[in-house]
């Protein structure tokens, strides 16, 4: 492929991928203000661009007449966006291996990297369908420790730029996965149950919360990688780049739950 094409390619992805992004945390931000203001009140009344909106939460699903609006693609477009950035710049363009960090070919560095990101959600869902994830706390301690081998590990298999992408893919494959994986199959069983007629199962309903609130914590972490490319002195290139990404994770969290707070 040319080398202007190529791009142009990578430009024209690259603003698919943050817009679609902007949508999915967008909404998913605005849910869970929504959620916080039912804990205080019954009803949200809202202004926005001349329009006035009166919105109720139902803590049992209600089959009503018109259309029932899903929030599920955004994340999907997001992504396999963010999947294909990765394979055009870091897979197909050969920069996930470094000789001086570990000296494998790149098409290995890559087949460890796709085995990374499906090892990551594997254990992260066996983590938070287990019985530690009773306790929360307990369950984000734990998840926390294994985010750190996790990037100690990056910076030990990839090259320095590749490690924090890998690192950033990995959280943004758990937040797609959370979405397809459990938050919509609960959603549909809890839709199944009150079109049947039957009582609805509302530890579905907290399964998709949980991964919802998981979902806004992960994706400040996402955005600060997404951005350090542009700083490899202060960020992939330091001597001590695992321990720096480490950090701002709890920093990303801390901030999140700022956010959620308000």
């Amino acid at each position: 492929m040319p080398y202007i094409a190529r791009e142009w390619l990578n430009l024209a992805i690259r603003w698919f991928h943050v817009f679609a992004g902007i949508m999915w945390i967008g909404q998913t931000y605005f849910f869970t203000w929504l959620d916080r203001r039912f804990s205080q009140e019954k009803q949200v009344w809202m202004v926005h661009s001349g329009g006035f909106y009166i919105v109720e939460k139902q803590k049992v699903p209600e089959m009503l007449p018109g259309t029932l609006h899903w929030f599920k693609w955004e994340a999907a477009l997001t992504w396999l966006s963010g999947l294909t950035l990765l394979f055009l710049v870091y897979y197909n363009g050969k920069l996930m291996n470094d000789p001086d960090v570990w000296n494998v070919s790149n098409a290995r560095a890559t087949a460890v990297s796709v085995g990374f990101l499906i090892g990551a959600w594997i254990l992260y869902d066996l983590l938070w369908v287990s019985p530690i994830a009773k306790q929360e706390m307990a369950g984000v301690v734990l998840s926390y420790a294994l985010l750190v081998v996790a990037i100690y590990a990056s910076t030990r298999l990839f090259s320095h730029r590749a490690a924090y992408m890998q690192i950033g893919a990995m959280m943004g494959t758990l937040m797609a996965a959370n979405v397809w994986m459990r938050i919509l199959p609960a959603q549909r069983q809890l839709i199944a149950a009150t079109k049947a007629g039957t009582e609805p199962d509302m530890r579905l309903a907290s399964v998709a919360r949980q991964r919802s609130k998981h979902n806004t914590f992960m994706v400040v972490p996402v955005v600060f990688i997404m951005i350090s490319n542009h700083f490899p002195v202060s960020t992939y290139g330091h001597d001590h780049a695992w321990i720096i990404l480490s950090a701002l994770v709890l920093v990303g969290w801390g901030v999140a739950h700022l956010i959620r707070s308000h």
